[in-house]
């Protein structure tokens, strides 16, 4: 009788301390991504008072093989979690403009696809990952239309383009606001995600919307963009000395 009411008390004391343990991570993840929300809207409301937060479209971090896309913020970092059980599978980077006015251009070469459904989307196959050369991944760029799905894409990429080549730097389109819900826009930014290939069916593209699908981005800009390391650090390139 006493081992059983030993057993159970340590069961309980287990689970306790379990239950704590899981809390204090839980609470420590989501403390830092809400005070990355706190920064967002900082930025969004006035970016000019933030300057030293700021990326700008087409430099580079030291030997990173990515360009930068797109000038602003990045707000929001990879496995960011913005609600329960949800894992965000790229990054978001806020112009702190108006819908349509802040460029994106392709972060590397590869070969350009615009589904004919596409109002806000491209993708760019690599066919040889600059880190893992016999790994083809795919670069992923969302959100360029307005609120009401009018497409900021240039006219050079219409819906249905498969496979047309593209430089590092070429203009792809502007950033912009479209969620699929006009009645909810999101703020003007890019997202921004590394996909990976199909192995099953090489040549083609996983499902970006899961994170299992994507990769960290942090050594292809060469800063830290993972939200699992990132406790709070503003993501930029550090100062030359």
């Amino acid at each position: 009788m006493k081992s059983s009411r030993l057993l159970l008390r340590l069961t309980i004391s287990v689970f306790v301390v379990a239950v704590l343990v899981a809390g204090y991570f839980l609470y420590r993840k989501y403390a830092t991504d809400a005070r990355r929300s706190v920064l967002v809207i900082a930025w969004l409301n006035d970016p000019l008072a933030h300057p030293d937060w700021a990326i700008h479209v087409g430099e580079r971090c030291g030997e990173a093989p990515f360009i930068f896309p797109t000038s602003g913020f990045i707000g929001y970092l990879w496995d960011d979690s913005f609600r329960v059980n949800h894992r965000h599978q790229g990054i978001d980077i806020f112009g702190g403009g108006e819908p349509g006015k802040v460029a994106v251009r392709a972060a590397y070469a590869g070969y350009l696809t615009r589904l004919p459904e596409w109002k806000s989307s491209l993708i760019v196959r690599i066919s040889q990952d600059p880190l893992y050369p016999k790994r083809q991944i795919w670069l992923y760029y969302t959100h360029l239309a307005d609120a009401e799905g009018k497409s900021y894409i240039v006219p050079e990429f219409p819906p249905g383009t498969s496979e047309t080549y593209v430089d590092a730097g070429t203009l792809l389109g502007y950033q912009g606001n479209y969620s699929g819900d006009s009645n909810n826009p999101t703020g003007v930014h890019l997202h921004f995600s590394i996909v990976l290939d199909d192995p099953s069916n090489p040549g083609h593209f996983l499902n970006e919307l899961e994170i299992r699908n994507t990769l960290d981005p942090s050594p292809y800009f060469g800063l830290p963009l993972n939200a699992n390391t990132n406790k709070g650090e503003v993501p930029v390139c550090p100062k030359e000395k």
